[in-house]
């Protein structure tokens, strides 16, 4: 099969197109005909290996792990032997790494659910990682109930597009905040007012936030806890900052420093995908409450662009790869 690896950190022209072995499923896994991927932050610090902390887990002078990509979509085509929820010709999503390939194998029982009719399978691969990651900040991290005001900070991007529609779908009145260009996507996907940060700035609102999520990381904590109630949380998810030993985790911890002692609090994380959190958001889609906002596709054997369109930071919504076959 085909598949992407890198052998050495670096641009997206490290990685290269390899004939590689099909997997086969152990017991408890299913073979998987991948049709779809998305490209994440998460595989752009694999690839170039910063921060420094990137290549403290995953090899200091090569990469341990060869194998690129993580969300996927596609078809079932073979099942382990303990396998029984699943069944060949199943159309599914998730996450596992080694997605950028013909094939992939998951575990039944963790990074995968099936998918629903009303959606194609570029749009179910963007959801794993960006759409799990708004979903865990706002309800497992923020606490997020009905009837609170939420900021989404940085709402044009993939994790951005995805909390705004999930926030709405939890109940929440939400205001993004992003540029003129993505205003009017803004309002499409349901937020309920948009501020563009090229003419207000949004630490200036005369609103007062329960939640805010931060997926820009553009501002300091004495600047995002004007914006929040008395009780309120910020919950940090992203920042441009590309600091060598750091990168973004400098600008969390500052925050967190800088909140030590506050009423209000910051909270940041790793998500973790779970079949859980796939199946509230495979919910989500299926009622249409989520629709994801996809920028561009690219076909497999473009994934060096698509990687690459991903680092210049403007893409509005999520960057798709689609693999023929």
């Amino acid at each position: 099969m085909k598949a992407f690896v890198y052998e050495r950190y670096g641009g997206p022209e490290v990685l290269e197109l390899r004939d590689v072995d099909k997997p086969v499923p152990d017991p408890d896994q299913l073979l998987v005909r991948v049709r779809a991927s998305s490209v994440n932050a998460l595989e752009w610090h694999a690839v170039t290996g910063r921060p420094s902390l990137v290549r403290m887990a995953g090899g200091l002078r090569k990469p341990k792990q060869v194998a690129l990509g993580t969300d996927f979509a596609g078809t079932v085509e073979a099942v382990g032997g303990k396998v029984t929820d699943f069944e060949p010709g199943d159309e599914v999503f998730g996450a596992r790494t080694g997605a950028y390939a013909e094939y992939v194998c998951v575990r039944a029982d963790r990074g995968v659910v099936k998918k629903p009719a009303n959606i194609t399978f570029e749009q179910a691969a963007a959801v794993p990682v960006a759409g799990i990651t708004a979903l865990e900040g706002l309800r497992d991290k923020g606490g997020l109930q009905a009837g609170w005001k939420v900021l989404v900070n940085g709402a044009s991007g993939g994790v951005g597009t995805f909390a705004v529609q999930i926030a709405k779908a939890l109940g929440a009145e939400v205001t993004a905040v992003c540029s003129t260009a993505n205003v009017e996507t803004a309002g499409r996907i349901g937020a309920d007012r948009v501020i563009d940060y090229t003419r207000e700035d949004f630490t200036r609102d005369r609103d007062h936030y329960r939640l805010l999520l931060d997926v820009s990381g553009t501002r300091s904590w004495f600047d995002c806890r004007r914006v929040l109630t008395d009780d309120g949380t910020c919950v940090v998810v992203g920042s441009p900052d590309n600091g060598f030993w750091l990168g973004p985790l400098k600008h969390s911890a500052g925050m967190a420093i800088s909140a030590i002692g506050s009423r209000q609090k910051v909270v940041s994380f790793f998500a973790s995908i779970t079949k859980e959190s796939l199946q509230a958001l495979s919910a989500m889609l299926e009622s249409g409450k989520v629709t994801p906002v996809i920028d561009r596709s690219y076909e497999l054997n473009r994934l060096p662009e698509a990687l690459a369109y991903l680092g210049e930071g403007h893409a509005r919504g999520k960057i798709v790869v689609s693999i023929p076959g």
